[in-house]
């Protein structure tokens, strides 16, 4: 049985107590707490409140990227004490939560504390894991400090150049801030290779078949010569109110922290990382032979896909899923009368020139053509739309060959988001993955679903900046399958990389668990790429390289999207003719990104909320 109404404010005071004794929050919010009346709505808004503030203080880059400017000068403490401190607080904010009687809350309070509850349980469990494997009890590890966290995918290289382009540089003090991050970045790294280091003691290592890239990708970060580094750009421009004298003392102390501080630093954990952690990585390819491997795995499947599907469901989702667009591709070479095989017709698109871009500009210029078309439709699906605005533009140079991506824009709307096209490897994103791409990225895809979700004014700020990849990945290849829609896919070639980019995705479900679950081998993994998702061997092999480091997450995009189509499903089936698309996407997202298993609960709590309304 859940807990009894009575205690639940007890126990979010205690909590409370506690963040104020770490010095997250004020005396006067803790005291507060113990006055305040006995709702278990107002139990459960000071705890997520609590919770929020809390995750900013931990993580002061995160803050900066959301818009909260009060942490610029700081960078995550890694130290041992404080990553057993948020252990602690993992256990102590899942017991606040249980604390609070879930039924006697309403509407979105009790999606909330679905939601909370949900994320504590994985934070905890996470934990678990991590220390309960031989010889880890003690080590600084938790689920918001993981071992396995610096990869050919995430850490520093990436890490640092987006935080300096999140950062507001609009006064002499936030330059001050910024220096003063760089400054901090010796202690920093100093801890995270202490993380890193423990985790090479207790066996909890990446497999060394994917970290080929790792090494390599610090080395813009190494350069002497400043004219191009990526943390040197905000000195290179600054607002006009700034005086010239002001302007020349930053650009000074910005170049000393670089090479007194910052750069030394960086070249320290390469050289670590070159020389000791790479060289001692596993043999082995599968989360399955990590410590607790089958545990691991399970896990990072739920916390990616937040379903409680297991591995070979996934695996046979993906090969039903594969099937069938493997046939659909074949009707488009059909369609446009190519006799030749598949592979044949994907060459055929990847070499002709007449699906090549010839400069950046010309891509940005295609894509903004793009947002110029989509944006006057999006009405015609859902009912109300966010108001903050997106721009489109390059990745930065360092980041080489990923994926188009967005970067959200701040919590506050003070900053808007960005889709950031991939110029650097024009060849790599031809003419006829634009659409899908764009649809994924912009709109309707993750600046809609993330902006909408920023803006509702009812949500706690907690719920407002949640996500998981099930969801935000799911609705993001949902949102591909809307273009014929809004005017795209107006071609077979289109459709047919709409196609190719779907099928990649299913892909994934069967590579990843392959990998990870079934014994399947690195080459096994990038060959059914190439075959059935079309890719160029070294895409196939750096997408193969990104499920090894990070078990679990490619999976979610799939699921998402099955369980989003599902829910349609059920609700036009539920409302027949009083079914209407517009208001089903806002049920959808004008919650906040959910873990999926809360989401079904939502629409079918919309469903009879509809046909109420219908029957009125």
């Amino acid at each position: 049985m859940p807990p009894s109404h009575s205690k639940a404010p007890a126990a979010v005071a205690r909590f409370l107590v506690t963040l104020a004794l770490w010095g997250t929050l004020g005396c006067t919010t803790a005291i507060a707490a113990t006055a305040a009346p006995n709702g278990a709505s107002v139990a459960l808004h000071r705890l997520m409140d609590a919770q929020f503030e809390w995750g900013l203080a931990q993580f002061p880059e995160r803050a900066t990227t959301l818009g909260d400017h009060r942490y610029d000068d700081q960078l995550t403490d890694r130290s041992p004490a404080a990553i057993a401190a948020r252990r602690g607080h993992h256990r102590q904010f899942l017991a606040a939560v249980r604390a609070i009687d879930r039924s006697r809350l309403q509407g979105e309070d009790r999606v909330s504390w679905d939601v909370i509850e949900f994320t504590a349980s994985i934070d905890v469990r996470g934990d678990e894991l991590l220390q309960s494997a031989p010889g880890a009890t003690g080590m600084p590890f938790s689920a918001d400090d993981s071992p396995l966290a610096v990869t050919p995918m995430s850490g520093p290289q990436f890490d640092l150049p987006q935080l300096a382009r999140a950062t507001r540089f609009q006064t002499e003090a936030d330059y001050r801030h910024y220096i003063a991050r760089l400054n901090a970045l010796p202690k920093s790294l100093r801890q995270l290779q202490a993380v890193l280091e423990a985790g090479r003691t207790a066996g909890w290592m990446p497999p060394k078949a994917a970290l080929t890239r790792l090494v390599g990708q610090y080395t813009p970060l190494l350069a002497v010569e400043l004219a191009h580094h990526p943390l040197y750009a905000p000195f290179r421009s600054y607002p006009a109110d700034i005086p010239v004298a002001t302007q020349a003392a930053l650009s000074q102390a910005g170049d000393e922290a670089l090479h007194a501080a910052a750069i030394p630093a960086l070249q320290a954990l390469r050289d670590y990382l070159a020389n000791s952690w790479v060289p001692a990585a596993r043999e082995t390819l599968g989360a399955t032979q990590l410590p607790h491997g089958a545990d691991y795995y399970q896990w990072s499947l739920q916390r990616y896909n937040t379903t409680r599907m297991t591995a070979q469901s996934i695996h046979d989702l993906g090969l039903r899923e594969v099937a069938r667009l493997d046939a659909e591709m074949r009707v488009i070479m059909k369609e446009v009368a190519f006799n030749g095989t598949v592979p044949e017709f994907r060459e055929f698109l990847r070499t002709d020139k007449r699906f090549q871009f010839a400069t950046a500009e010309e891509e940005l210029v295609a894509f903004r053509d793009i947002a110029k078309r989509v944006d006057p439709q999006l009405p015609s699906l859902f009912v109300e739309l966010p108001r903050v605005p997106y721009g489109i533009r390059p990745m930065s140079p360092e980041e080489g060959n990923n994926a188009p991506h967005y970067i959200a824009g701040a919590l506050d709307g003070s900053r808007a988001g960005y889709f950031e096209a991939n110029t650097n490897n024009l060849a790599a994103w031809p003419k006829w993955t634009m659409d899908a791409l764009f649809l994924h990225e912009a709109v309707p895809g993750h600046h809609l679903q993330i902006a909408r979700a920023q803006e509702m004014p009812g949500l706690p700020k907690l719920r407002r900046q949640y996500g998981n990849s099930g969801f935000n990945e799911g609705w993001g290849l949902y949102s591909e399958g809307l273009g014929k829609e809004l005017g795209l896919y107006a071609d077979p070639y289109s459709r047919f990389g709409r196609l190719t980019l779907e099928a990649h995705r299913a892909c994934r479900l069967v590579v990843d668990t392959g990998m990870h679950s079934l014994g399947w081998t690195r080459s096994q993994a990038i060959d059914y790429l190439i075959e059935h998702a079309l890719l160029e061997r070294g895409f196939a092999e750096a997408e193969v390289d990104r499920y090894i480091v990070w078990p679990g997450q490619a999976t979610a995009y799939k699921v998402g999207e099955q369980d989003i189509l599902a829910n349609r499903a059920k609700a036009r089936a539920a409302l027949g003719a009083k079914f209407d698309i517009r208001r089903f996407h806002n049920a959808v997202l004008d919650h906040g990104a959910l873990p999926l298993m809360v989401l079904d609960h939502v629409i079918d709590d919309w469903i009879i909320a509809e046909q109420v309304r219908s029957a009125e």
